[in-house]
């Protein structure tokens, strides 16, 4: 049976939150120790263990506590109440350029941060080299950090964390920083590093890493352990937990209740762009928007591969003879990847009229490399002159986010296969 690699047992980290400065002194000096501030719990009786050689994954939505553990964990800050307990040098990237001094050079840090892990000036020289060879950034080196660019900071943080040997190594959002080319070093280390036994503590929001890399994982949610088991289970029990979440926002009346757009009337059963680009003579009206997944649950988040049924309805204020439906998919650059409309795919034309409302429903197998991607959809066709015509156009509405734990060059995934045989 494998040995604990990292224990943490009970922790809490709870934040004092006051109305106003001052009602600080007024607590520090009350005779009677009356309570001027509500206690905020960043973490809340969190508890796990991870075993020599496993790697570990932590997903949760931005604020949910993710960041704060892994403080705790590298003694960046000091639980409330709870304790944690390590077995192994441990080297950690929190975040660009943690443990890094402004004014020294990269080469000086490198010393630095060795020492600060407990080696010996001997043990730090016979690392340099492999360092240098990985972060790859000439003379640079020799400059104060202060003057690196965001690109060079992380290629020097990852490194020294992957070529100083450590039993542990945690990583937060680390691996997504620096141009494709770097990234796929790092993911190769990465994995070597995994299969060498070493113990991985690893955040990312990429969902499609966390299936690829990790044996078992936690999700937190609100400073809250919501569950802890295998990867695919937690990144699928995330998922819903998204879902339901956007379910609950929709129910809100405060919140805009189902996605309602004042000027018009725009609903939806996923979360939508928060400033709404759209045009058109609104002759006909783009009125609701739906993402389904093959069991009609409404989704976000997708594995590559897997088929996302995306859906408009369009409400028509005048006769529209053969309109057109479209979609489009872009990148985070803005790039158009792929599209389409029913002339394209041949759906035989019809004349709406008003008062009508006609729903388009594109079930699209997603081929995009993992990623974030935005859908842009349309009404449009010609009007009584015989002129093409914009009735109604929503620009980059919603993001779909792609999980993938198989990258292929480019922007789609061409399904290949390969084989490889020995000929002699």
């Amino acid at each position: 049976m494998s040995e604990k690699a990292i224990k943490i047992d009970n922790i809490s980290k709870v934040y004092h939150l006051y109305e106003k400065p001052k009602d600080r002194l007024k607590e520090t000096f009350s005779l009677s120790r009356k309570k001027y501030h509500d206690d905020f719990y960043a973490l809340n009786n969190i508890s796990f263990e991870v075993q020599e050689g496993e790697c570990f994954g932590i997903v949760g939505k931005n604020g949910s506590g993710k960041s704060t553990l892994l403080k705790i964990i590298t003694g960046v800050l000091t639980p409330t109440s709870g304790s944690v307990t390590m077995s192994g040098r441990v080297a950690a990237l929190l975040e660009l350029g943690a443990g890094f001094n402004q004014e020294y050079t990269g080469i000086e840090n490198i010393y630095l941060n060795g020492d600060i892990m407990g080696y010996t000036k001997s043990e730090i020289e016979e690392r340099v080299p492999d360092i240098l060879e990985f972060a790859d950034i000439g003379d640079h080196i020799y400059q104060p950090v202060k003057t690196y660019s965001s690109g060079m900071f992380v290629r020097l943080a990852f490194a020294i964390a992957i070529n100083v040997d450590p039993e542990i190594l945690i990583v937060d959002e680390a691996l997504s920083v620096g141009d494709a080319f770097f990234q796929l070093k790092c993911y190769k280390k990465f994995n070597e590093f995994k299969k060498r036994g070493k113990t991985i503590l690893f955040v990312t929001h990429d969902l499609g890493s966390v299936i690829k890399y990790c044996d078992r994982a936690l999700v937190l949610n609100e400073g809250n352990a919501i569950a802890e088991g295998g990867s695919r289970e937690m990144v699928d029990l995330y998922k819903q937990l998204l879902v339901e979440q956007e379910m609950l926002k929709n129910n809100a009346l405060e919140d805009d209740a189902k996605q309602h757009n004042a000027e018009s009337n725009l609903m939806s059963n996923v979360h939508l762009s928060d400033s709404i680009i759209e045009y058109g003579t609104k002759e006909a009206e783009i009125i609701e928007i739906s993402l389904k997944d093959s069991e009609e649950k409404p989704i976000q988040q997708i594995e590559k591969f897997e088929t996302v049924d995306i859906s408009f309805k369009v409400r028509f204020n005048e006769e529209i003879h053969n309109p057109i439906f479209a979609l489009t998919f872009k990148d985070i650059k803005g790039t158009e990847l792929t599209g389409t409309n029913n002339l394209y795919e041949e759906v035989d034309g019809f004349i709406a009229r008003p008062g009508e409302v006609y729903e388009a429903s594109f079930k699209q197998k997603i081929l995009f490399q993992g990623g974030s991607y935005f859908i842009s959809l349309g009404c449009t066709g010609l009007d009584v002159a015989g002129n093409f015509c914009v009735f109604h156009r929503l620009y980059d509405i919603v993001e779909l986010n792609v999980m993938s734990v198989k990258d292929t060059v480019g922007y789609f995934d061409t399904e290949t296969q390969l084989t490889i045989n020995k000929m002699n």
